[in-house]
Parts: C-alpha cells; sequence; structure tokens
C-alpha cells in the first residue's frame, strides 16, 4: 500500500513538467466538443470523468486533504466542501464567460497542494504557530479548482446550443471520476494506516506531496511569464 502511494506523488511529480500528461482536454474529446450541437450528456460525462482521473493536481490535493481523515463523516465533509466549490466556479466561469488567466489559476491549484502537504506536515502550528480553518481553505481552494477546470472547456469551442446541459454534465462526470479516485485512495490509506510504518512513512510521502506542488506551480508560472514575453 505504501508503495502504491509513493506511486501518486511520483506520477504527479514525473508528470508535472511533461505537457503529455497535462490535463487539458485535446485530441479527439476537443474535436468532439467543436462538433458537438445540441445536448449531449453522456459523452460529456464522461469527458469530466476522465479529465478528474487524469487531473493529478486535482487528486494530488484530494489525497491530502483525505491523508489524515480517518472518519467517514469528515471525509464526507471536506469532499463535499471542496465540490461545492469546484462545481459554482466550473459552471459559472463557462456560462457567464468569466475570463481567468489559466497559468495563474494552475498555480494557485499547485499552491493548495503545498498547503495540504504543508499543513499535514504540521507545519503552520510548528513554523507560525497557528492551524488554519481547513474547511474554509477546502472549499476556497475548491473554488480555485474550479476555475481552473473552466479554463480548459473555455480554451474549446464550445457551442452555446445545449451548453448548460452539457456542462451539467461535464460537472457530473467531474463528480464521478472524483469519487472513483476517492474510492481507490481511501481503501489505500485503510490499508496503509494498519502497518506499524505508517506515521514515519507519511512524512515522506508528504513531502513528496509537497515537492510536487512547488513543481507544478513553477511549471504554470514558467508558462505564464514566457506567455507574456510573447
Amino acid at each position: 500500500m505504501r508503495c502504491i502511494a509513493f506511486a501518486i506523488v511520483l506520477l504527479a511529480l514525473a508528470g508535472g513538467h511533461d505537457t503529455a500528461l497535462a490535463h487539458g482536454i485535446g485530441g479527439r474529446d476537443a474535436a468532439f466538443v467543436a462538433a458537438t450541437n445540441g445536448a449531449d450528456i453522456l459523452p460529456f460525462m464522461y469527458l469530466g470523468a476522465k479529465h478528474m482521473v487524469t487531473g493529478y493536481d486535482h487528486l494530488l490535493f484530494i489525497f491530502g486533504v483525505i491523508f489524515f481523515l480517518y472518519r467517514l463523516r469528515d471525509v464526507i465533509i471536506y469532499v463535499t466542501l471542496f465540490s461545492l466549490g469546484h462545481s459554482a466556479t466550473l459552471l459559472a466561469g463557462v456560462l457567464f464567460k468569466i475570463d481567468v488567466n489559466p497559468f495563474l489559476v494552475d498555480a494557485i491549484i499547485g499552491l493548495s497542494v503545498v498547503y495540504k502537504a504543508f499543513d499535514n506536515l504540521g507545519g503552520f502550528k510548528s513554523v507560525f504557530g497557528f492551524q488554519p480553518n481547513n474547511k474554509i481553505a477546502v472549499a476556497g481552494f475548491g473554488l480555485i479548482h474550479g476555475f481552473g477546470l473552466a479554463t480548459k472547456l473555455q480554451a474549446l469551442r464550445l457551442n452555446p446550443n445545449g451548453l448548460i446541459a452539457n456542462m451539467v454534465g461535464f460537472n457530473i462526470g467531474v463528480e464521478i471520476g472524483q469519487l472513483l479516485a476517492l474510492a481507490f485512495f481511501l481503501a489505500v490509506m485503510l490499508q496503509w494506516r494498519r502497518t506499524a510504518s505508517f506515521e514515519r512513512w507519511a512524512v515522506v510521502a508528504n513531502g513528496l506531496i509537497l515537492t510536487a506542488g512547488f513543481m507544478l506551480m513553477e511549471y504554470q508560472l514558467v508558462g505564464y511569464f514566457g506567455a507574456a514575453k510573447i
């Protein structure tokens, strides 16, 4: 189980500088979206689920959020807060054409990964002497993650005909993908927490998550400042 947890983080570390693993919508998926005329909910649900389960930044944040949550009630509360946040800005961003810079949004998403890993390592209490309200933080970062999802869709040629239904379908797909990923993470954590070495390796895992978050931030900021020079 420890190896699986590390594999999740290492995949993100490898993907952070590889545009081939970036979680944009391209290829045949982009062509399908461009050709869509009218409501086509099921394919958009598939695209939403696919986008979530391949979005390493979203997955790392969720993994960090549930890392030390031992009660199912707490998992449900935090994941619900995150879902409400990203659902609101995903739909609002696309339907109301809210224009945000995708590089900066994704950089803040990387910051959210850094935040959660730093929190899991006890950094706020030990370094700054206080503990932020994690419920507010998770909901707030959920809003940013939603804009991250919206920017990927705004980059496509979305047909206004059937747009609302298709975006609702996409959002439902995102939630399905999130639930699938969450179920996998919880199964891994349940087994890993039973091992005697969990606490020791938990520090290593969150150190890797922290590193992955910084790499994601750096990658997006390089893209932002590089684009500004063009």
